[in-house]
């Protein structure tokens, strides 16, 4: 394919990029900190805000070959352009995105690998040590984000065997909600496990750059300014009110109560699962994609959590892994080929079984790979470092006691 620059595409994905860089600072950093005790508002906000900069250096020093590079045995990208040298300098364009520079697809790229290992904090934010979370990012990028990535969206072997995964479902979400579920159990409960949040407020401003951001997550994964992107803005915004209704009659039905919490909570599920479909699929699937997994998620954190006992402090697990699972399935049942020539079969509805069968194995694969490693990551660094914050650090707050910046400080 011949590349030619198109301005408008440009244009328009250097907007998706913002907005997808919105969405992890401020949008992430505001939703966290938002529902957790105010003595750990900094800190929470922090893990964010260091996490998109160690990624943002790295990602331009080895992770864009890795990821997108020359396939190599299907499971990893050839580093063909270390600090990416002479990328800039040759106007290289990806075969991937012909009609954009390949700076701009790379730096759009970038901001994924930035909020998929941001969104883990969710789960570890009021115990786990600043210093481990320093030794974590940057390990779990190269030896989890990195590897399914290109097995999904570098033409690994996922991506040979079929697996599609339009803008995140499996590379994004169910990396990082697996992951999340892997430190949690290794961390152990706070000793205080209530939700205590101490302003809403900001989780409903970071809930709101979320929804906004993802319409560049989403409909900019369509690389180019046309019908897919129209489309997958459509699905995506639906889906979210589909997720947050859904949710609200969960509360009613369950605690009677409608509550702002669960209307934030089943957007973000919306917003997740029709991630890997967005390209994919019409209104119809959206609102059955966004309904059913906001009540999914909603059991999984309302009863599957306290059952087991795991300490998923903001439910990245219960939310993020979920919905990508419900996404990325629903993908093999609801896609059609009419709507993205990208596609070669579409889902059950269309009477093809096998990219269904293709899915459900990149879940399998993507679950039990971020699952395992994420474990061994978590022991080894627990090692080194610790993973725990001192019990009387995590009692007082970790904004005093890490960063010595907060004004509450436990008399």
């Amino acid at each position: 394919m011949v590349a030619v620059i198109n301005s408008g595409d440009t244009a328009w994905m250097m907007i998706s990029t913002a907005l997808v860089i919105l969405m992890t600072i401020p949008g992430l950093s505001l939703f966290y900190s938002g529902l957790i005790r105010r003595h750990n508002v900094l800190n929470t906000m922090f893990l964010s805000f260091i996490t998109f900069a160690i990624v943002s250096i790295l990602w331009f020093v080895f992770g864009y070959d890795l990821v997108f590079g020359q396939d190599i045995t299907g499971l990893i990208g050839y580093l063909q352009n270390p600090f990416f040298s002479g990328f800039l300098e040759t106007k290289a364009v990806s075969d991937l995105a012909p009609t954009i520079p390949g700076g701009l697809f790379a730096l759009f790229q970038m901001t994924f690998a930035a909020i998929t290992v941001a969104l883990i904090s969710g789960a570890i934010v009021e115990r786990m040590k600043f210093s481990a979370w320093l030794l974590f990012v940057p390990l779990w990028m190269i030896l989890v984000y990195i590897p399914i990535a290109h097995w999904v969206w570098g033409g690994g072997w996922l991506a040979q065997l079929g697996a599609i995964d339009f803008a995140g479902g499996l590379v994004v979400h169910l990396s990082s909600g697996v992951a999340a579920l892997a430190l949690v159990l290794l961390l152990g409960v706070r000793k205080d496990m209530r939700l205590l949040p101490h302003n809403l407020g900001y989780s409903v401003i970071g809930t709101g750059l979320l929804w906004f951001g993802w319409f560049g997550f989403n409909a900019g994964s369509a690389l180019s300014a046309g019908d897919l992107a129209v489309a997958a803005m459509i699905v995506t915004n639906v889906s979210a009110a589909a997720g947050m209704l859904g949710w609200i009659l969960m509360d009613k039905f369950n605690t009677g109560k409608p509550t702002l919490l669960g209307a934030l909570s089943g957007a973000i599920a919306g917003l997740a699962a029709i991630t890997p479909a967005a390209g994919y699929v019409n209104v119809t699937a959206a609102l059955v994609i966004g309904f059913a997994a906001s009540i999914i998620c909603y059991y999984a954190v309302s009863r599957l959590k306290p059952r087991l006992g795991y300490d998923d402090a903001l439910d990245v697990f219960g939310i993020h892994g979920v919905s990508g699972v419900v996404g990325s399935i629903s993908v093999g049942i609801f896609a059609l080929p009419v709507l993205n020539s990208a596609l070669q079969s579409g889902g059950l509805i269309t009477g093809s079984f096998s990219l269904l069968g293709s899915q459900i194995l990149a879940v399998l694969v993507v679950a039990g790979y971020s699952f395992l490693v994420t474990l061994a990551l978590g022991k080894l660094i627990n090692k080194v470092v610790g993973l725990r914050v001192r019990e009387d650090h995590e009692i007082q707050g970790l904004d005093i006691n890490l960063h010595e910046e907060s004004g509450y400080r436990l008399s």
